[in-house]
């Protein structure tokens, strides 16, 4: 049917190709497949013909959907998740994992950088920029392997608490002075710095570019007599046992969740946030006890994806009243090049990359010449550097899917 994929493809075989088409799915009725359980689950029992005729969903408007969320995010010659230029006598290296809404455009105004200010260093790079639905594996195994500043790549793009916090990861070179913010900001953006939120790192480390912000897409059909969540607070709540989808096969939010609502409830919140989560049927099950799918009544997921829930339909997004979690896309530069790190530095802060990831993304940035669209109202739950310094960031999420494994089997 498509140079993507055929309507007899299972829903899992294209949501795993194309991991930017999940939200498509969620925001038109398939809120079962923002939980990864349940994509592997369902998504391999069922083609994509026979999930939109049992929605009773027109095939030829839903795959034009589809068609429209691939190409937006990629280009039709890029049939690789990997951008990777290797110089062997290289003298800077750069490694990065862009988020795959804006993954395309990011490698053009790269590519653009390059052709125009490249040719005028006096130094030869090597960078390999990968999709994020390649996972960060190979950048943890790269960082494991390495044991001397040397050895480690000279800049880092990335969201990853636990790649850039765990003392057995990024943490044990950030306990050594090696990174530098050397961005020219005074201030960052106003969505990011004021009286209630500061993602400037005090010690001169770290820099945060953009966040990712995780939202409630509430399904109101499946909602019945329960108030609409606000907060975290409410879905974490006994009424809500079993009927929320998380994003755990999205380690980067995931764990931002799980620290952030560690830190505000504690080890008990861990456990209740275990036992909101929507448990996955198989699916002789439901036959052996006539149910239908269970469909979760809220799914937490990146605010990117809300963009595409229909006006008017059952499904609404909410963005909790005591703030967004946020996932921080990270940029780490090595203190010893930042001279030759600053053009790269410079580019990935720009206010043209800046848009990019609000315009096209919807990751705020914290540009400050970038205006993210976001209403002032509408706030920012972030962990905070001090609750960082103060805690082994690895262990603790360790602990903390412990915690939460444990009340999911409950």
């Amino acid at each position: 049917m498509d140079k993507y994929f055929n309507i007899n493809d299972k829903v899992y075989d294209v949501t795993e190709k194309y991991p930017e088409t999940i939200g498509v799915f969620v925001a038109n009725g398939f809120e079962q497949l923002a939980n990864d359980n349940m994509r592997k689950l369902m998504g391999k029992t069922i083609s994509l013909e026979m999930a939109l005729k049992s929605k009773k969903i027109n095939i030829d408007t839903f795959c034009k959907k589809l068609i429209g969320a691939i190409e937006e995010n990629r280009k039709p010659v890029d049939d690789t998740l990997v951008y990777k230029i290797e110089n062997e006598e290289k003298d800077i290296r750069i490694d990065g994992v862009l988020p795959c809404p804006v993954r395309v455009p990011l490698l053009d105004a790269f590519n653009k950088w390059m052709e125009e200010e490249g040719s005028k260093l006096d130094y030869t790079v090597d960078y390999e920029l990968k999709a994020a639905a390649g996972g960060i594996d190979w950048l943890i195994e790269n960082i494991k392997n390495a044991e001397s500043e040397d050895e480690l790549s000279d800049l880092f793009i990335s969201a990853g608490f636990d790649l850039f916090f765990d003392k057995k990861l990024m943490g044990k070179f950030k306990e050594r002075g090696t990174f530098e913010d050397i961005t020219a900001f005074d201030k960052l953006n106003k969505d990011f710095e004021n009286e209630y939120i500061n993602l400037q790192d005090p010690k001169g480390e770290y820099t945060v570019i953009g966040v990712v912000p995780a939202v409630f897409l509430v399904n109101t059909e499946e909602l019945g007599d329960r108030e609409m969540p606000r907060t975290w607070k409410d879905i974490l709540k006994p009424e809500f046992e079993n009927a929320v989808s998380l994003p755990v096969g999205d380690f980067d939010l995931f764990n931002a969740m799980l620290l952030t609502l560690y830190k505000e409830y504690g080890e008990e919140g861990i456990r209740k946030l275990g036992k909101s989560m929507l448990k996955s049927m198989h699916p002789s099950e439901m036959v052996k006890y006539h149910m239908k799918s269970v469909r979760p009544a809220v799914t937490v997921m990146p605010y990117f994806f809300t963009k595409m829930t229909k006006r008017g339909g059952p499904m609404v997004a909410v963005w909790p009243e005591d703030g967004a979690i946020i996932s921080p896309i990270f940029l780490l530069s090595k203190k010893s090049k930042k001279d030759k790190l600053k053009p790269f530095v410079d580019l990935f802060a720009s206010e043209e990359v800046g848009e990019i990831l609000s315009h096209n993304g919807r990751f705020p940035s914290t540009n400050p010449n970038v205006d993210n669209g976001i209403p002032s109202e509408q706030k920012y739950l972030w962990l905070g550097w001090d609750f960082i310094e103060e805690n082994d960031i690895g262990e603790l999420i360790t602990k903390c899917e412990n915690i939460f494994n444990e009340w999911v089997e409950e």
